[in-house]
């Protein structure tokens, strides 16, 4: 298939058209296999001289989602304690330290970010929002729902499960199969005029 192809709608409407937020889940599991195909998709996604910043925890069992319920804000506790897999999704503040493995045909590029912190920051949280978007895609390609959500104490989740503070949380989504019941009505998106400029 060339660039110039559109993909078929079925697949348009797995990814956009159709797919939602979800809020409840359905007793399926995910299965390890499932989150290593999410992951080999998502990581085929481009980033900034490919520097690959996300780091991810796949949170599977009860013991493990427990560490991060006194994160999480009142309204979220439920979404994500149902969720057979919550994926807490951080960034590595030093993902320059492996440039030379990612960007080999320009390992002067590590110095670059090693020597600018500003930059660094800049480079790891954008990079890694576009990975944890891809991580939504690739879940979706491969027939899992998703539930992204922001309302939670972020120096809780990384005490918790970044505690060496190389890593910092970005966002947490849950994985699954959802629950169609638990479904809140589509809410409005913005028109084009709304949202883009053409010059």
């Amino acid at each position: 298939m060339s660039s110039q192809d559109s993909i078929a709608q079925d697949a348009l409407d797995r990814l956009f058209l159709q797919a939602r937020s979800q809020n409840g889940w359905l007793p399926k599991p995910v299965d390890d296999e499932q989150l290593r195909r999410l992951y080999d998709l998502m990581k085929m996604a481009p980033t900034s001289a490919n520097c690959s910043p996300a780091r991810i925890v796949f949170l599977r069992s009860a013991q493990a989602k427990e560490r991060l319920r006194p994160a999480l804000s009142a309204g979220n506790v439920e979404k994500a304690m149902s969720a057979p897999v919550v994926a807490v999704i951080g960034y590595d503040t030093q993902f320059h330290e492996l440039l030379p493995q990612l960007f080999p045909h320009n390992p002067a590029m590590r110095e670059l970010f090693a020597g600018n912190a500003a930059l660094a920051q800049a480079t790891a949280v954008r990079n890694g929002s576009l990975q944890g978007a891809y991580l939504m895609l690739a879940a979706r390609a491969i027939g899992l729902d998703v539930g992204p959500m922001s309302g939670f104490g972020a120096e809780q989740v990384n005490a918790a499960f970044f505690a060496d503070g190389r890593c910092r949380v970005n966002f947490i989504c849950n994985l699954g199969y959802g629950d169609p019941d638990k479904l809140f009505p589509r809410s409005p998106r913005l028109d084009f005029d709304q949202a883009c400029t053409l010059l």
